[in-house]
């Protein structure tokens, strides 16, 4: 008998911690995607009019294959607006989505800052394979995801062609208009995208009047 077959005989070292399976990783600027969204279709968005976050899940789960998948989704909410905002918090998390949220008593409160400390903090991890960034903010996102490029890392933006030109420009990042997703919006949303024009040409109305543009400029 081996003496490795011994009752009490010391136990193997543990080797090296293995590191996990690789992680693709989705973090959501909701108060950006909202306010782009606004700007794109000229009108405050509706319900029926914002993305479907089952269709963006399925969208992730799909294009991860066997990676592991997580999706944050960061948001602002004005304490008043709280009541408000439980049902879709709640909505939210039930489609497979962790929500960090932000109370927004200041103008300059934001998410951006808890979003790159969180993308970071996978990274560092080492088994991030792929982070899917949906906000138009370049100031913020393009130089950090860039560097992950640069690192191994593939850096996906989903966010709307109209206000992402910092992920269309990038030779690192790929680009996904949100509406490209299969199922995100239930209906075509009321817009003209520059990089999708029928062959006849098409009108692009004005976003504003000129003469409330004159009157906000005048005196």
């Amino acid at each position: 008998m081996s003496t490795t077959d011994l009752v009490g005989a010391p136990a193997a070292e543990d080797g090296p911690e293995l590191p996990g399976p690789p992680l693709d990783l989705l973090v959501w600027d909701a108060p950006n995607i909202d306010m782009t969204l606004a700007n794109v279709i000229g009108e405050r968005p509706s319900p029926s009019s914002r993305p479907r976050f089952d269709a963006i899940a399925r969208w992730l789960v799909t294009t991860a294959g066997e990676h592991d998948v997580e999706g944050c989704v960061f948001t602002n909410i004005v304490p008043a607006a709280a009541p408000n905002m439980r049902g879709w918090v709640e909505a939210v998390r039930s489609f497979g989505f962790a929500v960090f949220a932000r109370p927004k008593t200041q103008p300059d409160d934001d998410v951006d800052e808890a979003m790159l400390e969180h993308v970071a903090r996978r990274a560092e991890e080492g088994t991030l394979a792929r982070v899917v960034v949906a906000s138009a903010d370049g100031r913020n996102f393009r130089e950090p995801l860039e560097q992950l490029a640069r690192q191994g890392v593939e850096c996906v933006v989903v966010a709307f062609s109209e206000v992402a030109g910092y992920a269309q420009e990038s030779d690192l990042i790929t680009f996904l208009d949100i509406e490209d997703v299969p199922g995100a919006f239930t209906s075509p949303l009321p817009r003209i995208r520059l990089d999708n024009l029928p062959p006849e040409g098409a009108w692009l109305r004005p976003t504003r009047s000129m003469r409330s543009l004159v009157e906000a400029t005048a005196g």
